[in-house]
């Protein structure tokens, strides 16, 4: 089967069930926002060399690719998504990015001023994944009446630990 299947010259795509949507349909939107992030993260992962920021990372982008999933079905298909055995997004996640941000915060002095990225790679790769999950969060609760609450939460609180894993390496 090829990658190009030209389904979507006509300025349609899928979702999931095979329901198509305009790609300026929100959730084709806030779907983009997550992959991005996904990418942003993988290049973070390639540039740290922080053996626990980097372990850390692979976990949340498994996560994410899930989050896509979920946003990527219609509330009508919500039941079939679960019972087809997809994971949605659970509290657990939200309270692993919580105990993450403790544990990092727990790590580093009080913070005074303004950062500013690009003190080395690995953090500026984790400010730009940051700025990106950010503007992924402001996709996802601008146009979706989610079925959901955990996400928005989920991308919020990532964003913190992004921040919070930039700071971490330029500290060393």
């Amino acid at each position: 089967m090829s990658i190009v299947t030209r389904t979507g010259d006509d300025g349609t795509t899928a979702l999931m069930y095979g329901r198509r949507v305009p790609k300026s349909h929100p959730r084709v939107a806030a779907c983009g926002a997550v992959d991005e992030v996904n990418a942003a993260l993988g290049l973070a992962r390639a540039a740290v060399s922080h053996a626990y920021v980097r372990e850390a990372l692979l976990p949340i982008q498994k996560e994410l690719v899930g989050l896509m999933g979920e946003l990527a079905t219609l509330d009508e298909d919500m039941p079939r998504y679960i019972k087809d055995g997809f994971a949605v997004l659970s509290v657990e996640c939200v309270t692993r990015l919580d105990q993450l941000a403790a544990r990092l915060e727990a790590e580093l002095p009080p913070f005074k001023d303004w950062v500013m990225p690009g003190a080395n790679p690995g953090s500026a790769a984790l400010d730009f994944a940051r700025a990106i999950c950010r503007r992924a969060e402001r996709e996802v609760v601008s146009d979706l009446e989610l079925h959901n609450v955990q996400i928005v939460m989920y991308l919020n609180r990532l964003s913190d630990v992004l921040w919070l894993m930039a700071r971490r390496l330029e500290v060393g």
